[in-house]
């Protein structure tokens, strides 16, 4: 949301950034100015008239706004004001506003109409309107695309030589689509920006050749990178051997990028000399901000506003760098003196000291690397920046992230959907993870692992497990299916590899593993590759060797080395254990088999989602989304009204604190009926004595209740019978790494104590809702037990994307659980529901473009 006091940077299409905040009555010298630097042609399209200049009552109400009839937004590059948009509403509590904006020449052509038009229509739903109309004449042809391309449903007509515009503002998935495709391209351009600037000024590298600036100019040099190199300094003349200057414009080269490297407190200034030379980035080394306490803090966010009032990103700060290997750019901005071979991976890690560790492995291992971005603190360009960068570059194929927090989970989660069914992604994540918002801990740390394969991400617990899954990715074809070939030459090998394959959920193929014993020559093992790699019930291949005792076998058989590519030619994966030798260029070698075989599980499981279907979000009917906002006032919570909003029917339940109180319900409601302790931990222990059912009468009504009132107090909820079914739970909860969170596991006290849920993130797709029905360990209880009847999943799928759908719309309800559902085999009952709501919980992925 934008305000006055939180106004927001949002990125141009050139991937410059603005300020975006609404109209002050102080901005009037600002549109004056504004106004005066329009040519005529941008006057006459915007006023219908020359409008030399604006008359001083046009300007009071220009400026003056109440921010809900009549609000305008401000775009500002710097300090200056650049554009203005605004709505004014037509008439006293109308739908419909109208809409104009106008921006001045030099920022024409850049996405600032569609941006304002994002904010002023979000502005403007807020308020109660639901439709846009706008006067445009026909010359303004950039102006009538702005509407036209937003993807809203735009009524045209012709009159009196203007275009007059009517559409509605409520977003679509064609308005989400079109937003999403210009944020994607924005934060890509941005940081393509950064990766393959002209050249690179670096602040702080001292004379001496001490310290980190130093560091980095001369890794810069020595990578031989291909632009200009800037060292800019106050006094020297020359620093490691580059002529440098007092200021970055001073030396009269092309500058885009800028290595800071001072402490926190000159880092203003460099911002403004940086900008003065025409920077897009900063890539801030020096430590001392928000990692150094509360001052820091306010250092780095000063930074930050400075670097995005200039149109400038930052990288950082606290950062390791940025590095590009291709051969045009050849840029090492990095503390990391040797940089890994060029390759076709993309690494980003928000830690630097762990940036360093990754460099030094990856170069190790042989893996090559496109670019490498170390965030640091993470204070403007984040991991998502990099998973749209690289989703469009086409020197990379393969995403490697260590991530020690989400910045924002949502997003994150609908980027890897996106692009991780064009690139794989593969997640180092921090273990540390709070427990859920609601009265129940939120995914365990399978269920957090699940969450990530939903989205595409292979999820791997170690810096060698990250390396073990990019090495193979990056030299071997995804396997067709989950049948492993085992090959080798021991068979205790052979056997920890058949072992393995089962722990992580592969099969071991027909006829395998195949031993071809200790005496086999380097042909014979080659053969048994060559067998196994041609073998159609075979889609991925494990190959182990144990070098032959000394003297077993001449050096012509033993070169088993040599053998194996041949052997490959089929073009299945593969990985391989050599316990002697080094396996040849293009085939992953881990150092066990258990590390071989875990990382060709990782990938199958990848493969395995590519060739899953999407799923697709459904249109539910009876969903009532007013209605629900209206049940959601702190001091009248209707749980029950919110999920009917939504086309969840509960149960009623009708309290009693007494005897005859229940009696009376009981005889209301019409027997049979249950009877239940009030308290939410005891409502469906059946277990406990704490729920009696089929009360027949009035007279056993009143023996349960006493019963019941001396075990566990006086408060309980008569409810009438329902048919009985399978008990389930389904619950919704925040995660924090990835937002809204719906969960389902069938009831009892067993599933409970194993937590026994499958979780999915918000909004579910129907095949998300399908499969969370199947995924519980405990599901073939929903398909018949032991001659059950088998029960109505698809009930319970269309009642998990309700949930999915409230949860994605509603942020104020921070949890919410119902339990228990009992499903059957013509429908199912919700006999309970708990909603927990609060202040609308952070979601950054919603709403217009914002950094």
């Amino acid at each position: 949301m934008t305000t006055v006091d939180q106004p927001v940077d949002v990125l141009l299409s050139d991937g410059t950034t603005v300020q975006l905040r609404p109209i002050q009555p102080s901005d009037a010298p600002g549109i004056v100015a504004m106004h005066s630097r329009f040519s005529e042609r941008t006057r006459y399209l915007r006023y219908f008239s020359p409008y030399p200049r604006i008359p001083e009552r046009d300007l009071r109400r220009f400026v003056n706004v109440d921010h809900r009839d009549r609000e305008a937004f401000v775009v500002l590059a710097g300090d200056q004001i650049v554009a203005v948009g605004r709505y004014e509403r037509l008439g006293p509590e109308s739908p419909e506003a109208e809409v104009a904006f106008v921006v001045e020449d030099a920022y024409q052509g850049r996405g600032i109409g569609s941006v304002l038009l994002e904010h002023l229509a979000d502005a403007a739903r807020r308020t109660g309107i639901m439709s846009f109309v706008a006067e445009v004449l026909p010359a303004n042809g950039a102006m009538l695309r702005v509407f036209a391309d937003f993807g809203y449903q735009v009524q045209r007509q012709f009159a009196d030589g203007v275009v007059h515009l009517t559409f509605p503002i409520a977003p679509t998935e064609a308005t989400l689509e079109v937003q999403r495709g210009r944020e994607h391209r924005t934060e890509a351009r941005s940081v393509a920006r950064l990766l393959a600037p002209r050249g690179v000024a670096v602040y702080g590298a001292s004379a001496t050749g001490q310290g980190v600036g130093a560091a980095v100019l001369g890794h810069l040099r020595d990578y031989g990178f291909t632009g200009a190199v800037v060292p800019v300094h106050p006094t020297a003349a020359t620093v490691a051997g580059l002529p440098a200057y007092p200021s970055a414009a001073d030396s009269g080269l092309p500058v885009d990028l800028a290595v800071v490297a001072v402490p926190p407190e000159a880092a203003e200034a460099v911002v403004a000399d940086a900008a003065a030379a025409g920077a897009h980035g900063l890539v801030v080394i020096s430590a001392g901000f928000a990692e150094a306490g509360r001052e820091g803090a306010a250092a780095q966010r000063r930074l930050v506003r400075a670097a995005h009032a200039a149109g400038m990103r930052v990288v950082g700060p606290n950062c390791l760098g940025v590095a590009n290997t291709a051969p045009d750019v050849r840029l090492n901005a990095t503390l990391a003196p040797r940089l890994p071979v060029p390759g076709r991976v993309g690494l980003f890690s928000q830690s630097g000291a762990f940036g360093v560790a990754l460099l030094a492995e990856a170069d190790r291992r042989g893996l090559g690397l496109s670019s490498f971005v170390s965030a640091g603190n993470r204070a403007d360009v984040s991991g998502n920046d990099l998973l749209q960068y690289w989703q469009d570059d086409p020197g990379t194929d393969v995403i490697m992230l260590y991530l020690e927090t989400f910045g924002n989970p949502r997003k994150f989660a609908r980027l890897a959907r996106r692009i991780g069914r064009d690139k794989p992604i593969v997640a180092l994540a921090s273990p540390a993870r709070p427990a859920g918002v609601g009265e129940r801990a939120g995914p365990d740390e399978v269920a957090v692992g699940a969450l990530f394969t939903q989205s595409g991400v292979i999820r791997v617990d170690t810096v060698s497990e990250l390396l073990d899954v990019g090495v193979l990715l990056a030299n071997q074809p995804l396997p067709a299916g989950d049948r492993v070939g085992v090959v080798g030459n021991s068979s205790a090998l052979t056997g920890l590899a058949a072992t393995a394959c089962a722990a992580q959920g592969l099969t071991l193929a027909d006829g395998y593993p195949r031993d071809v014993g200790p005496r086999a020559g380097a042909a014979e093992f080659a053969a048994a590759l060559a067998a196994a790699t041609a073998d159609d019930a075979v889609d991925a291949l494990v190959a182990v060797f144990a070098p032959p005792l000394p003297g077993q076998l001449p050096d012509t058989e033993a070169n088993f080395i040599a053998a194996l590519p041949a052997a490959l030619a089929a073009g299945k994966p593969t990985v391989a254990t050599f316990l002697v030798g080094r396996a040849p260029a293009g085939v992953p070698a881990y150092p066990s088999v258990e590390e071989a075989v875990r990382a060709l599980g990782r990938v199958t499981a990848y493969a395995d989602w590519l060739r899953r279907p999407p799923g697709t979000l459904p249109e539910l009917p009876d969903v009532d989304r007013d209605r629900a906002q209206a049940t959601l006032r702190p001091e009248s919570l209707d749980p029950g009204g919110l999920l009917a909003a939504y086309g969840i029917d509960v149960v009623e339940s009708v309290p009693a604190a007494a005897e005859d109180e229940a009696a009376e319900a009981a005889v209301e409601l019409g027997f049979p009926v249950a009877l239940k302790a009030s308290a939410p931990g005891l409502r469906h222990r059946l277990d406990l004595g704490a729920v009696r059912l089929d009360l027949a009468d009035e007279a056993a009504v009143r023996r349960a209740y006493a019963e019941m009132s001396a075990l566990f107090g006086a408060d309980v909820l008569v409810q009438p019978m329902v048919p009985p079914g399978v008990a389930c739970v389904v619950e919704l909860v925040e995660d924090p790494a990835f937002g809204p969170v719906v969960g389902f596991g069938l009831g009892g006290v067993a599933t409970e104590l194993l937590g026994d849920r499958a979780w999915r993130a918000a909004p579910l797709t129907d095949l998300d809702a399908a499969e969370l029905v199947d995924e519980p360990r405990a599901a073939p209880l929903l398909h018949g037990h032991r001659g059950a009847a088998p029960v109505d999943r698809a009930a319970l799928a269309e009642l998990l994307l309700r949930v999915g759908q409230l949860a994605d719309e509603q942020p104020r309800v921070r949890a919410l659980t119902l339990n228990p559902v009992l499903a059957r085999p013509d429908g199912l009952s919700v006999l309970h529901a708990t909603v927990r709501i609060g202040s609308a919980a952070a979601r950054p992925d919603t709403g217009p473009r914002r950094l």
